[in-house]
């Protein structure tokens, strides 16, 4: 009995602590739910709600003739709470009435589900009553659009419990073409215009209440503290799309026909500096050209193209006129230990500086500048700081290389620094400096700064507009203007660049084929840099162009008028057909039938084949006197008379003028008798003759 009256004794002091521990544990809760319940659901929802950034609609960019460059168009992601208030009420009455026909209707808008697929997908979420299920990501605005007119969607949020979450994608219509140039909207690492008028792009970011639920989404609450987003504005390139194809299709042909590593192509308008295109390719580890850097802000050595700065300085300062002599040294000249060569072969000597110009000749240029500069380089340095090829160009890209010319004093200067930078070497400068350089001969000596916006807008509304700007009104005089355009000319008409010459209109300019050492390069890889710099038409130029292309080690072919000559007459040809303001008439002429032959100066019979737009093959190279001929239906030929130097050349059917100034350029005393043409000549052709000489012709 004792040990039963034992036992139940513990049996009851047990039931007494479980029971006050239950009462205990109710009291708690009574005490929680009625009294610290409301601060604690207060603060719950405090930290479920919270202050969201609303991205803005970036700013689009457009091209000259409104062609869109880049936008941003919505990218939906679509959720559903099945807990919706609207969803739930009446027993969910409106999910089940249309449960049907929405499954029907996504199943035919996104067509990667059947029917039964999405109804079992919309069943299963509403009978687990979850708050944030993915329905579908990154659907385009015309979907969106498409799905908010189905079947309870179209009741709205509260009611179908769809939600959209948008986000703005950027979106580039033209791809590839001036893609460097426009740029990238990432937001780590803009690039382009994207990144310098980001400012205006980006817009002002907006604030929203939100409340956190389920799966991490955020439901927007009615608040005064939520601000919209402001959109950004729109910015006018000066990019034409046009011109912007047409130099990024001739500059990828001769990429892939070299195999070249990267090149450009700059197109700026003369009058303005307007940049009407930048192409700007580069060859990727698969053999493909992509615009993956703007080459066009990437300084190196330009090699011969600068040739013009040096004959400019020394024009300007008095030193020489075009017409000055030069000794070439056969191509070939010791300077400071070290030796110049020329690279092309012309066998040249006594020279003008109008043909060592036009011969590109290194050691013509290296004379120039060590003759008339060793005593004080920094008269030649002032000339390049005079026209800013010192400094950054100013462009409203980022990323511009900054040109590294070298001065006495300094480290790198050595007595060799000046006859290498006569000719191109030595220093560096962008291909943007080249172009704003040469512009400024085509624009009678007034430097343009290049720039790439017209305009930024808000709405339509204009609420910024650039202007061009002259960055210097004269860069030389209008005698050295002159000398500098004739020269120009005549390396088309005569020099490195007579290949490119076309009957159709007139241009200037000057190749450049530079030997490359940088980047682990050494002069010994043989990698060569091609260059054409130059403007059209010659007489009143709209546009300059420039093209700078980096050849592979040992390429084939690696000089400027061969490589990026073609480009630039690409460019320039389908410039004059569609995008000159007053393109003269052009007929379309048959081949002429009639046999003829002109003989006289070299100089002379250029100049009337360029006139008369008679399109020939050259193989006169540098002799005095050649002959135009043509027969039937056959392309002309202009070809040399070529004697030994100073050697009587074959004079008859030259005119008295031309046969004047031959014999006179050797010094020869000339008798004439008759009028017309030479018909005869009392020294034989081939004849070697002394200076002082006398030469009877008999004209007939």
């Amino acid at each position: 009995m004792e040990a039963k009256k034992d036992i139940l004794m513990r049996t009851y002091l047990v039931f007494l602590v479980l029971s006050a521990f239950c009462v205990a544990i109710i009291s708690k809760v009574v005490y929680i739910q009625m009294v610290e319940g409301p601060g604690l659901r207060k603060a719950a929802d405090k930290a479920r709600v919270k202050m969201v950034e609303i991205e803005a609609e970036r700013g689009s960019i457009y091209s000259e003739d409104d062609f869109v460059l880049s936008t941003s168009i919505p990218e939906f992601d679509i959720y559903i709470d099945f807990m919706a208030d609207g969803l739930r009420e009446k027993d969910g009455a409106a999910f089940k009435r249309n449960l049907d026909s929405l499954s029907t209707g996504l199943s035919k808008l996104f067509k990667d589900r059947t029917p039964a697929a999405y109804r079992r997908l919309l069943n299963s979420g509403y009978s687990k009553a979850d708050r944030y299920v993915l329905l579908k990501r990154k659907i385009s605005f015309a979907e969106y659009e498409a799905m908010k007119k189905l079947p309870l969607v179209k009741l709205g949020r509260n009611t179908s419990g769809f939600i959209a979450e948008v986000r703005m994608k950027r979106l580039y219509p033209f791809r590839l073409m001036a893609n460097r140039t426009i740029g990238i909207a990432r937001d780590s690492n803009k690039v382009g215009l994207e990144r310098q008028y980001d400012k205006y792009l980006s817009g002002t970011t907006g604030r929203r209440l939100v409340r956190s639920i389920a799966g991490g989404a955020g439901v927007p609450i009615d608040n005064v503290l939520n601000t919209d987003p402001s959109d950004g504005c729109d910015i006018v390139t000066t990019i034409n799309v046009g011109i912007q194809d047409i130099a990024h299709q001739a500059l990828q042909r001769m990429m892939i026909e070299n195999e070249a590593l990267y090149g450009t192509c700059i197109v700026m308008e003369v009058a303005t500096g307007k940049i009407r295109a930048i192409a700007n390719l580069g060859r990727q580890t698969n053999g493909s050209y992509w615009e993956d850097y703007n080459y066009a802000l990437t300084a190196s050595e330009p090699g011969s193209t600068w040739k013009l700065a040096t004959l400019m300085a020394a024009l300007e300062d008095g030193k020489v006129n075009i017409n000055s002599m030069v000794n070439l040294e056969g191509g070939k000249w010791a300077v400071a230990g070290e030796v110049v060569y020329d690279s092309e072969v012309h066998g040249l000597y006594e020279a003008t500086v109008q043909q060592a110009f036009e011969k590109s000749s290194n050691v013509g240029m290296a004379k120039l500048a060590t003759s008339y500069y060793s005593a004080t380089p920094s008269a030649y340095i002032s000339h390049l700081e005079k026209w800013f090829m010192d400094t950054l160009t100013g462009i409203d890209l980022p990323g511009e290389a900054k040109p590294r010319i070298y001065k006495p004093g300094s480290k790198r200067w050595s007595k060799t620094t000046l006859p290498w930078m006569g000719f191109g070497y030595n220093l560096t400068i962008t291909p943007l400096h080249t172009a704003m350089l040469y512009n400024a001969i085509a624009n009678g000596g007034k430097m343009m700064k290049p720039y790439l916006v017209n305009k930024v807008m808000r709405e339509g509304e204009v609420i910024a507009h650039f202007e061009p700007q002259v960055l210097s009104q004269a860069v030389c005089s209008q005698e050295t203007l002159v000398q500098l355009k004739t020269c120009l000319e005549g390396v088309v008409l005569r020099g490195t660049a007579h290949k490119m010459l076309t009957p159709a209109y007139s241009f200037a300019g000057k190749t450049g084929t530079s030997l490359v050492a940088d980047k682990g390069i050494t002069y010994e890889d043989k990698m060569y840099q091609s260059s054409f710099a130059g403007y059209f038409p010659a007489d009143k130029p709209e546009y300059t162009i420039v093209v700078v292309i980096r050849n592979k080690a040992h390429a084939a072919k690696f000089y400027g008028g061969v490589v990026a000559g073609p480009v630039f007459r690409e460019v320039a040809d389908r410039l004059f057909a569609g995008y000159l303001k007053q393109p003269k008439a052009m007929v379309a002429v048959s081949k002429d039938s009639v046999k003829y032959e002109y003989t006289g100066a070299t100089e002379t019979m250029v100049k009337l084949a360029t006139s008369l737009h008679i399109p020939y093959y050259d193989s006169a190279a540098s002799e005095p006197v050649a002959m135009l001929a043509a027969n039937y239906k056959q392309p002309a030929v202009m070809r040399a008379q070529s004697v030994a130097k100073g050697a009587m050349p074959d004079l008859k059917g030259v005119g008295l003028k031309d046969a004047l100034a031959i014999c006179e350029e050797y010094g020869w005393v000339v008798l004439a008798k008759g009028k017309g043409k030479v018909s005869n000549q009392s020294i034989p052709a081939g004849t070697p003759l002394l200076k002082g000489q006398k030469v009877l012709l008999t004209l007939n």
